[in-house]
């Protein structure tokens, strides 16, 4: 329970996008970034990585609710946990390895108002780093102990439950902010299209 209260404190709401970004959002709304001429391929790419951590996450939290309710056998359970598991935190960490080193400095280049955005970004990403550790952790677990204690292992998946939960939630609003950040500065700067 005390790794779940400390998750808690990573998706508590913090301060809206900064005010001084606003302005693009209201000029490039989401609703319009497909039809807009500069929207390319690579921002589409990345807005499809983003749609698939929400898919894993999703996947991750949905396998263990039908584990939990009895509705999937434990070894295939622990299969796709590890499977699914390893997917999103691989990804997502090389993701935001990119992001923080290429794409965000790119961006910061581009529009020095990107600065005010950049910190609660960067944070995000910190903060996302050790829930990912947890879920690591907490789905290793739930693995190894498939094999020597199910009814152990069926515990351990009731707090992953909750990690992978705080995972979701965590990432619809940093993926969110990081979109409503990022795509009117390639919009308004006709980068990457």
């Amino acid at each position: 329970a005390e790794h779940l209260l400390a998750m808690e404190n990573f998706i508590t709401p913090r301060e809206a996008m900064p005010e001084d970004m606003r302005f693009l959002i209201r000029d490039y709304p989401r609703e319009a970034w497909p039809d807009h001429p500069t929207f390319a391929r690579p921002i589409e790419n990345w807005m499809g990585a983003h749609l698939m951590f929400r898919q894993l996450s999703e996947l991750v939290t949905t396998e263990t609710e039908l584990y939990l309710g009895k509705g999937r056998e434990g070894n295939d359970y622990a299969g796709r946990l590890a499977y699914y598991g390893d997917l999103l935190v691989k990804n997502l960490h090389g993701h935001h390895h990119w992001e923080d080193h290429s794409f965000f400095p790119e961006l910061l280049r581009a529009d020095e108002r990107f600065e005010a955005g950049l910190d609660t970004l960067e944070s995000d990403h910190l903060a996302l780093d050790h829930i990912l550790g947890q879920l690591t952790r907490q789905g290793n677990r739930v693995v190894k102990l498939m094999q020597l204690d199910e009814a152990q292992a069926y515990e351990e998946a009731g707090a992953l439950h909750g990690v992978g939960a705080s995972i979701s939630a965590f990432l619809e609003r940093h993926l969110s902010d990081e979109e409503d950040l990022a795509v009117p500065l390639l919009l308004h700067h006709k980068l990457r299209g």
